[in-house]
């Protein structure tokens, strides 16, 4: 299914490797969802991340399971798009993708836990990504990236782009198709892909942590189990 939707109001963007997808992964967009009023949620798989190594799955196994896992949810879609695409999934090339098929008047929300958004300045061309799409930051409750955060907690740089563009107001998104940075509370789940990963491979159960058709497909296709 493509990202492109006909709906008008916010389109939320969401990357990752998701290798695999688990429970914490899904609730953040939903919350993301509810909290910015957005229209949809695109779970956009990297095909060849750029900021790690190799994943521990093949890029249609990825895809294969974040389908699993989002088939239920209605404001849930799927692009995959990077998956097929030639080089590596860089952000700003995605949101280019997105604008030249969506336009330049639709909203676009790219979602960004709060580590991934201290990390921001080493990502590619990201100073263009403002230019491209809101930022909304997920957060544990009290801690957004500004005015709660811990002194030094980003960089120069980012902190000086965090003044010029950071809102208060999730609803902000609605008013502009980019150039908002946007902190929003979520429910703390301590799930990562990597735990998930280690229980698999060490034999133990990820039960819970994964929903269920996406733990059936990892035991059917024997993933995660090697060294």
């Amino acid at each position: 299914m493509s990202a492109a939707s006909p709906e008008p109001g916010p389109l939320g963007i969401f990357g990752g490797t998701f290798d695999p997808i688990h429970i914490g992964h899904l609730r953040l967009a939903q919350e993301a969802h509810e909290a910015l009023r957005l229209s949809h949620v695109s779970f956009v798989p990297a095909g060849q991340p750029p900021h790690r190594g190799a994943p521990r799955s093949r890029a249609a196994d990825r895809l294969a399971m974040v389908r699993l896992a989002t088939a239920g949810n209605p404001a849930f879609t799927v692009d995959d798009s990077e998956v097929f695409a030639q080089g590596k999934s860089y952000t700003a090339l995605t949101l280019e993708r997105l604008r030249a098929a969506l336009g330049p008047q639709r909203p676009l929300v790219l979602i960004l836990g709060a580590d991934a958004f201290q990390g921001l300045p080493t990502w590619h061309r990201w100073r263009d990504i403002l230019q491209l799409a809101h930022v909304a930051v997920a957060n544990r409750p009290g801690y957004a990236p500004q005015g709660h955060r811990r002194p030094g907690a980003l960089s120069p740089e980012l902190d000086a782009v965090c003044s010029d563009h950071m809102g208060n107001d999730p609803g902000a998104v609605r008013e502009s198709p980019a150039g908002r940075i946007v902190p929003f509370d979520m429910t703390p789940l301590a799930i990562s892909a990597s735990q998930v990963r280690s229980l698999i491979q060490a034999g133990h159960s990820a039960r819970y942590l994964l929903p269920d058709p996406v733990l059936d497909y990892i035991e059917r296709h024997h993933l995660y189990r090697g060294t």
